[in-house]
């Protein structure tokens, strides 16, 4: 298949962690889409973090698109000249008070790939430790709640857990028996 023409693109928001941009694009096979509304957004990284003792340390909080709270991977922003394992290691750190020392890639993913440019890094880190209080962004209110891989799972068929990609990575980490033995 061939790619998309862009005939002509506009800025029409350019904000922090959002620009959206207004185009004219011309299909390959014939047409033409005069308003294709592109997102770009900075990619941002999720720690799928367990404990020596095999529990999963995950975060509440309230999510304004949901309109409800919501129980996640810790994750942010990748920030400039920061690696995804830097990321990682602060985000985690930051929102949880937890660290640890092995950090490896588990997944990548295209977060909605039709319009979005951003991409979603998620981090296996096993063996992670409480090391400090969390310090998270003044504009974060997260609880840290530890749970078992069982009921991890239970959460997604519950609807505690609904970000999307982050089902992906926890039902992933399962296939591959990373979340340990049951």
């Amino acid at each position: 298949m061939k790619p998309w023409h862009v005939k002509g693109s506009r800025t029409i928001l350019d904000r922090r962690w959002l620009k959206v941009h207004e185009q004219h694009i011309e299909l390959p096979w014939g047409g033409e889409i005069p308003e294709f509304h592109l997102i770009q957004a900075p990619d941002w990284v999720a720690v799928l973090a367990i404990t020596a003792t095999g529990e999963l340390v995950l975060v509440e909080q309230y999510r304004h698109g949901f309109g409800a709270v919501s129980r996640e991977l810790p994750s942010g922003v990748i920030e400039p000249g920061e690696s995804v394992e830097q990321a990682a290691r602060r985000e985690l750190r930051e929102e949880t008070g937890y660290a640890g020392d092995s950090f490896e890639p588990l997944l990548t993913l295209n977060t909605e790939p039709s319009r979005h440019t951003n991409r979603a890094h998620f981090i296996l880190a096993r063996g992670v430790w409480r090391a400090s209080e969390p310090s998270p962004d003044p504009s974060e209110n997260i609880a840290v709640v530890l749970a078992a891989p069982e009921q991890a799972l239970a959460d997604i068929e519950a609807g505690r857990i609904v970000h999307g990609v982050h089902v992906a990575a926890l039902l992933l980490a399962e296939r591959r028996g990373l979340l340990g033995p049951r």
